[in-house]
């Protein structure tokens, strides 16, 4: 069989039966922030995040091109990853509604490059620019970790269609 015959004989995949199916990989939870082009802050909250490297140290996530801060990260040098704790849930769903001035009521700091960050996660990357790459419906982001910041707190995780609680079972 030639292997153009073969993919013709692939099932066509459903997309939301695939966002089902993902959503089984449990993830944690981040809020991507940045400021934009008028220099006032702005952040999405994001799961599609990972670690790439550690030497150099560097991480990857995506965005989706339609979104609304989409232009915003196309366009930051810099941005930071705040990593959410269990206790901020509400952050999360702040960050993924369209259309709401993000920041208002959010308490944060300033990070490097005045970049926002947010009071009370489980942990900070503060990043650079490093690459972008095309990925389908969306854009893929690789940064250089500049600086980290770690808070004895639990983080906030996602899986399955809602927010998890997350626990220990094997320090080994």
């Amino acid at each position: 069989m030639k292997p153009d015959t073969i993919e013709a004989t692939l099932p066509v995949i459903d997309a939301t039966e695939l966002r089902r199916c993902l959503g089984t990989f449990v993830t944690g939870v981040t809020v991507m922030t940045a400021l934009d082009a008028d220099g006032q802050p702005d952040g999405i909250t994001a799961n599609s995040f990972s670690s790439l490297s550690l030497d150099p140290p560097l991480i990857v996530w995506s965005l989706r091109l339609q979104s609304r801060s989409f232009q915003t990260f196309k366009n930051a040098q810099r941005f930071a990853v705040n990593i959410l704790a269990q206790d901020q849930v509400s952050v999360s769903n702040r960050f993924a509604t369209s259309g709401v001035k993000n920041f208002a009521e959010v308490p944060h700091t300033l990070g490097l490059g005045g970049v926002p960050l947010i009071e009370g996660c489980a942990s900070y990357l503060e990043c650079s620019l490093e690459a972008t790459y095309p990925g389908g419906d969306h854009e893929l982001f690789v940064a250089r970790v500049e600086r980290i910041q770690m808070n004895d707190k639990k983080p906030l995780a996602y899986g399955n269609g809602g927010y998890l609680g997350v626990e220990v079972l094997d320090k080994g």
